[in-house]
């Protein structure tokens, strides 16, 4: 692999404004400092998942429910329902008639 190439794949792991070469290599550890002092301000744990939208507000936390499902398939069947009744069952009770 070229230099450039492993470069731009780690130039997102460490800051290159504290993790200098110069401050890294060093027998006694000393210029690690700063790149300690950036990572242990840093927030700890798991990251919350914020879900919003419809999802968060009717499939996720206290008041999930399958009412918008029912209600989409509902709505699918009565705009099916109307398009069939005005292209082809329209035209049979003229025929019955």
């Amino acid at each position: 692999m070229h230099a450039s190439l492993i470069r731009r794949q780690l130039g997102g792991l460490v800051p290159p404004k504290i993790a200098t070469p110069k401050s890294v290599s060093g027998g006694s550890g000393d210029g690690l400092g700063p790149l300690v002092n950036f990572y242990s301000k840093l927030p700890k744990g798991a990251a919350t998942a914020r879900i919003s939208g419809i999802k968060g507000r009717f499939f996720n936390g206290a008041n999930a429910s399958g009412a918008p499902l029912l209600a989409l398939i509902g709505g699918l069947f009565g705009i099916g329902y109307t398009i069939d009744y005005h292209m082809h069952l329209s035209e049979l009770k003229f025929i019955s008639c």
